[in-house]
């Protein structure tokens, strides 16, 4: 039988304003209602819950002694939710060096060595966000590249969605990689018409070199993942799904939540490469009382990704013959480990990106639901991103959430078609596609790989455009979404795709009290310009946690 006791963790309130009655008024406010968007003025707050709404401001009762905020108009929506990030990885990137949007290889080496020239006792540089299809050539960086201005570290950069790394010879010096260095098991090293690795690392082979790069310590993840939620909480994120964490983050996100010093909500998925993986699914899912921190999902990775063609494809790609990308896993052992995470009561979400990675995936889940009993756990697929046309169907067939990032459609949109032409990628970021057929989409951005701002990805799913508005039309212009259905995503899918759409995601009585309120209204504003849209105060649990200090609501 699959476990279903949650193990509950009582944490103490750490605000005493919880307990306090606050009714904020005067406001250009959105809730769900119905499937609906419908608008409302006041909410009165109650010990971090939500207590009432009142859609009209004469249904406010003029005997309510709490304190009470002018909202001063402003457009307040549900807390905004990324269904998908990488909160570490966050924290770390704003630490090493940024490669985004480099205009080319010489670009990247000439941010790397200005960055050495700032850090001269780091024992390793690190980077991220290199993007080879924004180059002159669009081909894989070389060690020679690196090593003409850096010889004395090793340099180890990821490419832009973590399915590739860069290194210069020290680094391979140190891992000790040679051309008899054989590819592993879902990876493949780039080598040169001799056979010498050149310098790139795809998929599972980037962890010949990132093993030996020292992991930070718990003390700096207690340090860093406060830092990083509270950046995410101004862009007007409440509460982020966490892809992918292994046992040390589990131990920093317990102490942080026993220390009540995580200022937004995190649901973490358990990381199926880590060393304690089974040591923590036999632990049993974990969530704390005030819902700030719940551990009750898996994330296991099939494929790789598509800009570095790792992503796993039933035929090969367009652009290079007799190759169909990579399989992480054989698809018998993950699901070996995806039944393992089920019978535990996990939650288990599956990095799928290519046609053939979905499939394999779709089939794993078909095979977990007839072992489910009556136990229904909402699976996810971590992309969804290129689907074979007669697998979209399925997801609603077998109750599988896509969990996607509306922002990697505009940032791909340069290549996906050189990887795929023209028949496969109609069945690739197909948002409409799958929407038609029942699947209820959660969104997110991918952060660090995209930016976390979630107008962003609100903006990309309407526009199918970028930020200066190209293509004119959007990008194959059949899959958008309207502004409603793109702040779904955002808001209660996402909610509903963790098992929360009870207590998060909306705006109800009984709900929590997350909230942001926003400089402009999502729904009037010009559609192009929905990622301009800006967050002057973000409250969880019915308190701030930012507020743009010129935008304070007035008391009364």
């Amino acid at each position: 039988m699959p476990k279903t006791l949650l193990l509950i963790a009582t944490l103490f309130w750490a605000y005493s304003s919880q307990a306090e009655e606050l009714l904020i008024y005067n406001l250009n406010g959105y809730l769900l209602e119905k499937d609906q968007w419908q608008s409302f003025k006041a909410i009165h707050i109650n010990a971090g819950r939500i207590k009432n709404i009142y859609k009209a401001s004469a249904a406010i009762p003029s005997s309510f002694q709490g304190k009470r905020l002018d909202g001063q108009g402003k457009t307040m929506l549900p807390g905004l939710i990324d269904a998908h990030g990488h909160i570490k990885g966050y924290a770390l990137a704003k630490l090493q060096i940024h490669l985004r949007n480099s205009a080319s290889a010489a670009d990247s080496v000439k941010r790397v060595v200005a960055y050495r020239d700032r850090h001269p006792k780091l024992k390793w540089l690190q980077g991220r966000g290199w993007n080879q299809v924004l180059w002159p050539g669009k081909q894989f960086p070389t060690a020679a590249m690196l090593d003409k201005q850096i010889k004395d570290r090793p340099v180890w950069l990821r490419r832009v969605d973590g399915h590739a790394g860069w290194a210069n010879s020290k680094a391979m010096q140190i891992a000790g990689i040679s051309r008899t260095t054989p590819d592993p098991e879902g990876g493949q090293i780039i080598r040169d018409s001799k056979g010498n690795p050149t310098g790139t690392f795809i998929d599972n082979a980037m962890e010949l070199i990132s093993q030996h790069i020292p992991e930070i310590s718990l003390q700096e993840e207690l340090t860093l993942l406060p830092k990083a939620l509270s950046r995410l909480a101004e862009l007007g994120l409440t509460s982020v799904h966490d892809a992918g964490i292994n046992s040390q983050t589990v131990a920093a996100y317990k102490t942080l939540a026993n220390q009540a010093q995580l200022p937004i909500r995190v649901y973490a998925m358990l990381s199926g490469s880590d060393k304690n993986f089974s040591q923590l699914l036999k632990a049993g899912p974990f969530v704390t009382a005030n819902d700030y921190l719940t551990i009750r999902s898996v994330k296991l990775f099939f494929d790789g990704a598509l800009g570095s063609r790792g992503a796993a494809l039933h035929d090969s790609y367009s652009d290079k013959h007799n190759h169909k990308g990579l399989l992480l896993y054989p698809p018998k052992q993950l699901l070996q480990l995806a039944k393992q995470a089920q019978s535990q009561g996990f939650q288990v979400n599956i990095h799928a990106i290519g046609d053939r990675g979905n499939s394999e995936a779709l089939n794993i889940f078909q095979q977990l639901n007839q072992l489910a009993s009556k136990q229904v756990f909402r699976h996810r697929i971590e992309h969804s991103q290129v689907i074979q046309l007669n697998d979209i169907p399925r997801f609603a067939q077998l109750n599988i959430i896509p969990s996607m990032q509306p922002i990697h459609a505009t940032s791909d949109k340069n290549m996906a078609e050189d990887r795929l032409g023209p028949q496969r990628i109609k069945g690739a970021y197909a948002w409409r596609k799958l929407i038609n057929h029942n699947a209820r989409i959660a969104g997110g951005s991918d952060f660090p790989v995209e930016p976390a701002n979630p107008f962003y990805g609100v903006h990309a799913a309407v526009t199918r455009q970028d930020h200066n508005n190209h293509p004119q039309k959007g990008w194959y212009p059949e899959e958008k979404l309207t502004v409603a259905e793109a702040l779904k995503l955002f808001t209660y899918n996402a909610a509903y795709a963790a098992h929360q759409e009870n207590k998060l995601g909306n705006l109800r009585p009984g709900h929590w009290a997350d909230f942001v309120l926003l400089d402009q209204d999502p729904f009037t504003v010009d559609k192009q310009s929905l990622w301009r849209i800006q967050v002057t105060a973000t409250w969880v649990a019915g308190k701030p946690v930012y507020q743009q200090p010129t935008t304070q609501l007035a008391k009364q």
